[in-house]
């Protein structure tokens, strides 16, 4: 057993990165870990990763893996996590905040033209 058996964590951010490093680190200790993020499924995003991707490599570390598909800019999905943890497991011991934006390319580029034409 490890020093998280037992303990119930939640990243947000995890279909990738920093986020789901730790959600591996959390499951090889032994914790449950809820990964959140906007990946679920493969194409979604320019990056390689996927919340399913990170569930099974939880589950292959040994911990429990558990997607929660969220979008932090939403209120009511961060709300909704929340209380499925709540309801599912009564408690949250661990919280790691590593999610984070990466503009769109495309989106700069747009954005840079436009400020170019008004200078």
């Amino acid at each position: 057993m490890g020093a998280l058996s037992g303990k119930v964590a939640l990243v947000t951010g995890a279909s990738r990165g920093i986020g789901k490093g730790v959600a591996c680190a959390l499951a090889e200790q032994g914790a449950t870990v809820y990964v959140t993020g906007r990946t679920v499924a493969a194409g979604q995003q320019p990056l390689p990763g996927t919340l399913a991707r990170t569930v099974a490599e939880v589950n292959a570390r040994g911990g429990v893996g558990v997607a929660a598909p969220m979008d932090l800019a939403d209120d009511a999905q961060i709300a909704a996590v929340f209380d499925r943890i709540r309801a599912e497991q009564g408690r949250l011991d661990v919280l790691v905040n590593s999610a984070m934006a990466i503009p769109d390319a495309m989106t700069q580029r747009r954005l840079l033209k436009e400020a170019a034409r008004r200078v």
